[in-house]
This record gives C-alpha cells, sequence and structure tokens, in this order.
C-alpha cells in the first residue's frame, strides 16, 4: 500500500482529477442546467484580476510538478526534495488529508447549487448558510486549503511548498474580495451570517 501511496503517478491522477471534479465538472454541469457560465475570473488589473491569474498559475504548477514526478523523475529530482521525518505516517497523512478534503470540497460544491462561481460574480447569487456553510463561511478554500497542505506532504519539495505558500496567501485574498462582495449585495443579511459563522471553523 505504501508503495502505491508513494507513487508519483499516484499523485497525479489524483490532481488531474481532482480538478476535473472540483473544477471543471461544477462549472460544466451548471452551464448546461441552467446556462450559467461560473468562469466569472475579472480581466484588467484590478486586484482580483491579478489574484486570478495567480490562482491559474499556481494550479500549472502543480500540475506540472505531478507530471514531471510521474513522467521525468530525473528533472524532478532537480526541484529539492525536502526531506521530512516520519515518512511513512507523513505519507499516510498525506493521503488522508487528500481524500477528506476532496469529499468536502465536492459536498460544499453540490450545496452550493446554481451559486457556485469561479471568481466573483457582479450578479446576485443566493446566499448559502445551511450544511457546510453552516460551520464555515468558506468550505470550498477551507479544503483547498487542506489540499495544498496534504500535497506538500505526499510530495514534498520545493515546488509543492511553493505552491503551498502561494496558494495561501491567494486564497485568503481572495476570501477577502468575495466577503467584501457579499457583504455590498447581501447587507444585514450577510453582516448576520458573518457574526455567527467562522471564516474557516
Amino acid at each position: 500500500m505504501i508503495t502505491l501511496l508513494a507513487a508519483p503517478i499516484t499523485l497525479f491522477i489524483y490532481i488531474v482529477a481532482t480538478f476535473a471534479a472540483v473544477f471543471v465538472w461544477p462549472t460544466l454541469r451548471l452551464r448546461l442546467s441552467s446556462g450559467i457560465n461560473a468562469l466569472v475570473l475579472p480581466q484588467g488589473d484590478s486586484g482580483e484580476a491579478v489574484v486570478g491569474r495567480w490562482f491559474k498559475g499556481a494550479l500549472v504548477l502543480l500540475a506540472a510538478m505531478s507530471a514531471l514526478a510521474a513522467f521525468a523523475p530525473a528533472p524532478y529530482d532537480v526541484i529539492g526534495p525536502i526531506a521530512l521525518p516520519f515518512a511513512g505516517v507523513r505519507l499516510y497523512a498525506g493521503w488522508a488529508i487528500l481524500v477528506a478534503a476532496l469529499a468536502w470540497i465536492a459536498i460544499a460544491q453540490v450545496q452550493m447549487g446554481r451559486s457556485w462561481r469561479i471568481g466573483v460574480d457582479p450578479a446576485k447569487t443566493e446566499l448559502k448558510a445551511a450544511g457546510l456553510f453552516a460551520v464555515s463561511r468558506n468550505p470550498i478554500f477551507l479544503g483547498m486549503r487542506a489540499m495544498l497542505v496534504g500535497v506538500f506532504l505526499v510530495a514534498p519539495n520545493a515546488l509543492s511548498l511553493a505552491v503551498l505558500l502561494l496558494g495561501e496567501a491567494l486564497i485568503q485574498l481572495q476570501v477577502r474580495f468575495e466577503e467584501a462582495h457579499l457583504e455590498r449585495i447581501e447587507g444585514e443579511a450577510y453582516r448576520a451570517y458573518r457574526a455567527r459563522v467562522p471564516r474557516w471553523l
């Protein structure tokens, strides 16, 4: 089992499957079922646009890292592996986090329904406050944060650490953009929700 979990191809398959499950499929499903385009990342040089572009770059880095590890191990070894203790425990912990994070994100996306967006939609969407949204204001971003930790534990190297730190910074910024937007359009309803539900957990 540990050999399978440590195999670079396993992480590559996970990252590709996760991208399809948490970005492509929900976006496509929403488009087909309601005609809504969930891709609302802005263009230009606003803070939100810059964060969106860096998000895309971080995803490309993650995919490239896993592809190199799976299919070009010699260049991958140059990236700079980080020696962490307790290799077996770390590997199992990393995969437990990755599986739990994927399930958590998938549930949160189903609960978002027609409100699912990638970016801040200027149009009003339904404020979600039930299910996972009753315990965290940002369950999808919380799952993404956990996922980046899991990737680092499974494949600890300079690039996975850089993506973890970059992803954390971008998520913190994006969450604040989205919360400011929700307060503008939802007003008191959002302020009441924010007062009773924590940003993360």
